[in-house]
């Protein structure tokens, strides 16, 4: 079959490695892809926004499948513009992917739902957001209501640090129209989780559990990323909290979207936070995480074609989800001066020694091919991940092939996975 994954990050890189894996898989297109995922598909000048380009290349290359990878074209749907052409495609139509596309709209299914999350208000403007955080306690999170690129979460210690919060999110929309709306919750204290999960609808099937290290800088400081590395397992996710999870969070969120009219299909993605009280819900995402995606997907067994179809056609409850008794870390190396300002177009060394080198993986986010090989091209460049029996083992032979690569202005986090050595 012929399969088209649309997006161009280190999640969809991982996405095509395990797609080009499956037997059933004759050709592999990425629309845009990028210089790694060129590597094993053909890659096609299509932006994944492009919904026309997209739907017309799918017919006129008899696509079999659409795997879309990116929040954007869900939220925009894409899914929904692939099935009025007549094309199977893999991930919530528009009217499910709001789970992602507004947390204001998340935050209130959970209300009425009794699913357990943070306390929160929603607000329209600036001047009523002032006005609450004048009687609120802190610390306490303000979130842009949109999509904002993992970004638009700002933890404020201080009434004065929430108050430029609110001005740099509804005021001088710093993420965009994501701010025209803003969620401002309790602030909830405990260790982060994610869990991925595939939905069709009416079933859903957990993947392994992983957590994610958004901040840029060791130790939890500076700004806020898309995700500087995360690792899977979490030892933190224990047997107790995975029922709770199961009777309380994950099946309760897929009933409450099919009885909203909003059926699910694709994947769902839980943040989670093991509080004193118990699990709660940071946010959903309707799609892989990324660089969850890069630690996750290498351990999963199943043929991911397979189970995209088995969710596209409802058929999920036949399937069992399998994966690796071992582990994987993934380490980000991005640019240096990321999430801000940085320069790009240097000459990276070393990709070589990736090939043949049994678990290890080499997933190209921010990158481009040139004349002279490849060179980089955004703020997270490439995700290294490694396998071991353990975590231990698994973030020894991370950062160890981390120093594999190198190029001008490489930087990376030192403790991805530190918080294993507590567990």
């Amino acid at each position: 079959m012929k399969v088209l994954i649309v997006g161009s990050g280190g999640r969809e890189h991982a996405i095509a490695f395990c797609a080009a894996k499956s037997p059933r898989v004759e050709k592999l297109y990425c629309a845009p892809g990028n210089a790694g995922i060129g590597q094993i598909a053909e890659c096609v000048p299509i932006g994944a926004m492009e919904f026309d380009k997209i739907t017309a290349f799918a017919k006129e290359k008899s696509i079999d499948l659409v795997i879309v990878g990116m929040d954007d074209p869900l939220v925009g749907g894409l899914v929904d513009a692939l099935e009025a052409e007549g094309i199977r495609a893999f991930g919530p139509r528009k009217n499910a992917a709001i789970l992602e596309g507004s947390k204001a709209f998340s935050k209130d299914l959970m209300k009425k739902y009794g699913i357990p999350t943070a306390a929160y208000e929603n607000f329209d403007n600036a001047e009523d957001a002032l006005a609450y955080l004048e009687t609120a306690s802190f610390p306490i999170v303000l979130k842009a209501d949109g999509l904002a690129l993992g970004k638009g979460v700002l933890i404020c210690n201080t009434l004065e640090e929430a108050r430029d919060g609110v001005r740099s999110i509804m005021t001088d929309k710093k993420f965009g129209s994501a701010g025209n709306r803003m969620v401002i919750e309790e602030f909830l204290t405990g260790r982060e989780v994610s869990v991925l999960s595939f939905v069709d609808g009416k079933t859903i099937r957990i993947m392994t559990s992983a957590q994610d290290h958004k901040r840029a800088q060791d130790g939890d400081q500076g700004l806020n990323t898309g995700g500087m590395g995360t690792f899977s397992p979490s030892p933190f996710y224990t047997e107790e909290v995975d029922a709770f999870c199961k009777k309380y969070i994950y099946q309760p969120t897929v009933d409450a979207m099919a009885k909203e009219g909003r059926p699910f299909k694709g994947v769902i993605f839980f943040g989670l936070i093991l509080t004193p009280e118990g699990p709660r819900v940071l946010e959903y995402n309707a799609r892989f995480g990324d660089p969850e995606a890069q630690v996750v997907l290498p351990r999963m067994k199943n043929d991911l074609i397979d189970v995209c179809e088995a969710c596209i056609d409802g058929t999920l409850d036949q399937v069992e989800l399998e994966f690796e008794d071992n582990a994987a870390v993934c380490v980000v190396l991005a640019s240096d001066g990321y999430p801000v300002a940085y320069e790009k177009g240097f000459p990276i060394r070393g990709l070589e020694k990736f090939e043949g080198a049994e678990g290890y993986y080499c997933f190209h986010a921010g990158t481009k091919k040139t004349e002279e090989g490849f060179v980089t091209n955004g703020g997270r460049v490439l995700g290294v991940t490694a396998k071991g029996k353990d975590l231990k083992e698994a973030r020894s032979n991370a950062y160890k092939a981390a120093e594999w690569v190198d190029f001008d202005n490489k930087y990376l986090r030192h403790d991805i996975g530190k918080a294993i050595d507590e567990a």
